[in-house]
């Protein structure tokens, strides 16, 4: 009968223990309120300084002088053109168109 009273101690304690469970405390979650006000605006900041100018870059060097090309040869002269015939001594005078009246 030790034995059984030993293993029914146990079979109770361990029962109990077993439904004591601890209390879950559920917190509200805060409701926010009205926003406030607007605030002053800020001043406005400094303007920041001018870099510096860069300095100038070399001068390139100068490019070799070309050369002179070569002359060409001189043309061929042309042949003198035939003599004209002498007049037989009669005169042609042209005269100006009338003008329009």
């Amino acid at each position: 009968m030790k034995k059984s009273m030993l293993v029914a101690a146990l079979l109770a304690v361990t029962f109990l223990a077993a439904c004591d469970r601890p209390t879950v405390v559920t917190v509200p979650t805060p409701v926010p309120g009205p926003a406030g006000a607007t605030g002053a605006t800020g001043a406005t900041g400094s303007v920041g300084s001018t870099g510096s100018t860069g300095s100038t870059g070399s001068t390139g060097s100068t490019g070799s002088t070309g050369y002179t090309g070569a002359t060409g040869s001189t043309g061929a002269t042309g042949s003198t053109g035939a003599t004209g015939k002498t007049g037989s001594g009669a005169v042609i005078i042209v005269t100006p168109a009338a003008s329009a009246p």
